[in-house]
């Protein structure tokens, strides 16, 4: 179980003791990502994570940076998410001080140098040819871009080659300023700790952190009246595809419904879409469904790489399950497996200490509370039949419909038709 202590100055303290531990994982998480931007500054939260290697004034050179936690064999990194950015160092206990060290001072102190900042433009425009080139990873730009069109939620997360160009130190600097406040920020320390000591030494590094509110963001504004396409012609040797529907947000009391519906169609290789299209079907090597509950958007959608020759008859195949879901109601048996499986699948997942820290701090960062393992399987539990039908019957409708597709020139209007056979 956590603790959670807040600071005068509105920071949040989450620590979590785990005796049997080897590691300590420090994560700092602030509540700000890529639907925090105009479309100016698109791209900045990633930006700025980048840019938190490259110097302080203790660490002054990127490689003071990385050595620091290389030289105790630590692990690293940052990420950024339309929701937050995140920032971590994973070492064995007896090393906590240095890896608290290490997080709050690239946290609290990077310099942002000119020079790195300009020759890390080119770095992040190769990262964004590099998911570009990946029509795997590219499809899932593209099914958020139909979704939310030109909106935060819809822009790629990375921002674009001309954002990106546009960004100036200044411009960080006073994005950093806004957004990486105190009451904004929570920092995580889990692992084989002395939790009193741990909490002190958190408050000295940031005690003095600004405490001014952040700024919010843009409100995603959804609008759909029939089902909608996406597609992209390129010469690739199969068809990459979502195929899913608009559905809850994270505050959704139907949220965990989803996420079983979701388990049931295509979670688990037994699940229904991995049996229908895969061993079936042959037309695919991955194939499954999504559930994504944020803040204020969610969907669940089914995605695969499939034979370009048998696109037509896998949409059918997705559709078919849908509307089966929808109509007939799954078994005991069924529900009882896909709740196993989230059961099993979570408690395995949170064997250390960085997957305790991201369990509990995600939870934190967008809910201000955060339940424990056995009060989500609780309410998995509760879970009927019924639910199931009653929420299928809810997002799988036709004017919740959408489809993104990269692959071979394909005739859109055969697509709608398919599509229209589903209303």
């Amino acid at each position: 179980m956590y603790k959670k202590t807040t600071l005068d100055n509105g920071l949040r303290i989450l620590t979590i003791p785990l005796k049997e531990s080897k590691s300590v994982t420090v994560l700092i998480l602030v509540k700000t990502g890529s639907k925090y931007e105009t479309k100016e500054i698109s791209g900045i939260s990633h930006f700025l994570e980048h840019m938190c290697f490259k110097g302080t004034d203790k660490r002054p050179l990127p490689i003071d940076i990385s050595e620091t936690l290389d030289s105790i064999g630590g692990s690293f990194n940052a990420f950024t998410s339309q929701e937050y950015t995140g920032y971590y160092a994973r070492v064995a206990s007896s090393h906590f001080e240095t890896a608290l060290d290490w997080v709050s001072d690239i946290y609290l102190n990077s310099k942002y140098p000119e020079k790195e900042l300009e020759k890390e433009k080119g770095v992040i425009i190769e990262e964004i040819n590099m998911y570009y080139d990946q029509p795997m990873q590219h499809v899932q730009y593209l099914w958020g871009k139909l979704l939310y069109g030109d909106q935060p939620a819809g822009w790629n997360i990375a921002g674009t080659k001309e954002s990106v160009n546009g960004i100036t130190r200044e411009k960080m600097v006073d994005y950093v300023n806004k957004q990486y406040t105190a009451p904004n920020t929570i920092v995580c320390v889990a692992g084989n700790i002395d939790e009193s000591f741990a909490i002190e030494k958190v408050k000295g590094y940031f005690s003095e952190l600004n405490k001014d509110l952040a700024m919010g963001k843009e409100k995603v504004k959804e609008e759909q009246s029939e089902a909608s396409i996406l597609l992209e012609s390129r010469n690739t040797d199969q068809t990459h595809l979502y195929l899913g529907v608009r559905a809850y947000d994270a505050f959704h009391p139907d949220r965990y419904v989803q996420k079983l519906l979701s388990i049931i169609l295509g979670g688990m290789m037994s699940s229904r879409l991995f049996i229908e299209i895969r061993e079936k079907l042959g037309a695919a090597y991955y194939v499954g469904t999504e559930s994504s509950t944020d803040s204020d958007t969610g969907y669940l959608a089914a995605r695969a790489g499939v034979d370009n020759k048998k696109l037509e008859e896998v949409i059918k195949a997705i559709l078919k399950e849908y509307k089966k879901i929808s109509e007939e109601e799954v078994s005991p048996k069924e529900l009882k497996k896909a709740k196993e499986y989230i059961k099993g699948k979570t408690a395995l997942s949170l064997e250390t200490s960085a997957a305790q820290a991201s369990f509990y701090t995600d939870q934190e960062l967008l809910k201000d509370k955060a339940l424990t393992p056995e009060e989500i399987f609780k309410k998995i539990d509760s879970v009927t039949s019924q639910d199931i039908l009653r929420v299928a019957k809810d997002i799988f409708q036709f004017n919740k419909l959408n489809f993104a597709m990269i692959g071979p020139s394909q005739k859109e209007q055969k697509i709608k038709e398919i599509l229209n056979q589903w209303k």
